[in-house]
């Protein structure tokens, strides 16, 4: 049964996302190497320029500074301990930001630990995500994102840990590997990871990072063909290179926003940006909708 706030939010479609949040926190000053989820308590005033500025820019929805918010993450930074209050912290800015003007999703990232290798398993992913997701509900979004996931029993955890909340959750893994960059790094595919997670009972699925719009086409034609539930993609502005030994982006907004209309050609319900992308994309996105 689609989630009540899913049906409200499809009766405009596309539903415009936002863009990267890394990149924002480090154009406001987060030091090399060190933990963007920490600045939810350190520096909440910054992470609410990023989320506030995705919402001026016309984002219906908006993620939580909370990607790499889990504790296994977090325990690399010595922070492991924190995490529930990181979570809840990252939720409440968002929703601090958006006020009643777009919605606000969870963000929930890979633990960068495999179940294959014995790094950890299915029962520790549950409980770590488990913690992740009922922090975030704590502080107020209005459903979950688990995305940029490659590996399908780790998905599929974090999927289930999410619906635990009873909010609707948006299940997005990154496809970038394969002769055809249509595989996850542990070799999934967009039928496959579709199957998992509407087995999970996953209301939205999609890819995001990875790749720019133009690979992105083809799986979401995949993905909108193996499921009946809406599509969620958000491309990175391109592929990247290393100019001057920092990572760039070619693709300008105004481009991004031109192809964003073949990524709704080609199913996608809802739409924004990951790597190399800001508000300024997404503010372009809004302008060739709204057209």
């Amino acid at each position: 049964m689609t989630h009540s706030l899913i049906t409200q939010l499809k009766q405009e479609v596309p539903v415009l996302l936002d863009g990267a949040w890394g990149t924002q926190i480090q154009a406001r000053g987060l030091p090399p190497g060190s933990s963007g989820e920490l600045w939810n308590l350190e520096r909440p005033d910054r992470i609410e320029e990023v989320a506030r500025a995705y919402v001026e820019a016309g984002s219906r929805i908006i993620l939580t500074n909370t990607f790499c918010g889990n504790r296994l993450m977090l325990a690399m930074h010595g922070l492991g301990e924190a995490a529930f209050d990181i979570n809840r912290a990252g939720a409440e800015i968002s929703r601090r930001a958006v006020q009643d003007r777009a919605r606000v999703f969870g963000s929930i990232g890979p633990t960068g630990k495999l179940v294959l290798t014995g790094e950890t398993s299915e029962d520790e992913l549950l409980d770590v995500f488990g913690q992740q997701a009922k922090a975030l509900a704590a502080g107020g979004v209005d459903g979950i994102a688990v995305e940029t996931m490659s590996a399908l029993d780790e998905y599929r955890c974090a999927i289930r840990a999410a619906k635990a909340t009873g909010l609707p959750v948006a299940a997005s893994m990154v496809f970038d590997s394969g002769a055809d960059l249509d595989r996850t790094m542990m070799g999934v595919t967009p039928e496959q990871a579709a199957e998992a997670a509407v087995e999970e009972g996953a209301d939205i699925v999609g890819a995001n990072c990875g790749q720019g719009i133009e690979g992105y086409i083809p799986v979401a034609k995949r993905l909108k063909a193996a499921c009946d539930v809406p599509i969620w993609i958000k491309p990175n502005a391109g592929l990247p290179e290393i100019v001057d030994g920092r990572t760039a982006y070619s693709i300008t907004p105004e481009t991004f926003a031109r192809q964003t209309l073949d990524l709704v050609s080609a199913g996608a319900d809802f739409v924004g940006g990951c790597c190399g992308t800001s508000p300024d994309f997404i503010a372009a996105v809004r302008a060739v909708l709204d057209q």
